[in-house]
């Protein structure tokens, strides 16, 4: 690969993810299509849909010219109706139609990579007409097709890959949020912090600290006196952190200490995941 060092490592783990999506999927009998999943209203047709839209969409291929329907309960907001319309359009294609687009997809990012020779700041075409960096983009294509196939794996019931390279992009990713939720979504106090126990196959343990003006960042020291304590396994987290999944549904894996009036408004605001 010609890929810059700084994009390299979003490279592999992109490659890794849509590599297991593709093996995931490609057994798949007709009504296996339509099998639900953690994103509310898609289905795994609905998923790899979303997967090989983007993937046009990096490549630079003009957005599908398509009207939604009215009854997508699921869509509330721009981002979701610009996110859908790559889904719907797909909603009645055949399971050989899902796999051979996602294969000729592979093919062509995968030429696209080898062929990389623009600079990590080269701004690019991110949702809804804004502009991203290449690397900001390389990054959120390594997250989002990891987490998806997570989803798909729920959906599909074949656990695995909770600690590739796609899970290191997706901890970094969602630890970066979170001074934001404690800090501001969840109001936590000036001058207090919360700590992060994470076990399983990607642990860490990260403090959110808040400063005397109410400006949250996080490192990975320990704090004597935090708040709350909030302490759970992995693949917990990141079904939370990307909304897959209600607090309430998961409280016998979430163990609090602390504040428990703080720990409820922090997992209030735990998703910060559009999807």
């Amino acid at each position: 690969m010609t890929v810059h060092p700084s994009l390299q490592n979003y490279a592999d783990a992109w490659t890794h993810s849509i590599e297991a999506i593709a093996e995931l999927v490609q057994p798949l009998v007709e009504g296996e299509w339509n099998r639900p999943t953690p994103c509310i209203g898609w289905s795994v047709r609905d998923i790899v849909s979303h997967v090989i839209g983007m993937e046009t969409e990096m490549l630079g291929d003009p957005r599908p010219i398509h009207s939604l329907p009215r009854d997508l309960y699921h869509v509330r907001s721009d981002f979701a109706r610009y996110m859908e319309v790559q889904v719907d359009v797909r909603r009645h294609h055949t399971a050989p139609e899902m796999t051979s687009e996602l294969e000729y997809i592979l093919i062509r990012r995968a030429r696209q990579l080898r062929n990389e020779s623009r600079s990590p700041e080269h701004l690019i075409r991110a949702p809804l007409g804004a502009e991203q960096t290449l690397e900001l983009g390389y990054r959120d294509r390594a997250f989002d097709v990891w987490v998806h196939e997570q989803d798909l794996r729920t959906a599909l019931g074949v656990p695995g890959n909770l600690d590739s390279a796609g899970a290191l992009v997706a901890r970094d990713v969602l630890l970066e949020a979170l001074p934001k939720v404690i800090a501001q979504d969840a109001g936590a106090p000036a001058s207090s912090a919360v700590v992060l126990d994470v076990t399983g196959p990607v642990e860490f343990l990260r403090t959110v600290r808040v400063d005397a003006e109410g400006r949250g960042s996080i490192d990975g020291a320990p704090s004597l006196g935090p708040a709350v304590t909030l302490a759970t396994d992995w693949e917990t987290f990141v079904r939370l952190a990307c909304g897959r999944v209600r607090p309430a549904e998961v409280a016998d894996r979430v163990k609090i200490e602390g504040d428990e009036g703080l720990a409820a408004a922090i997992l209030d605001n735990f998703a910060v995941t559009p999807r």
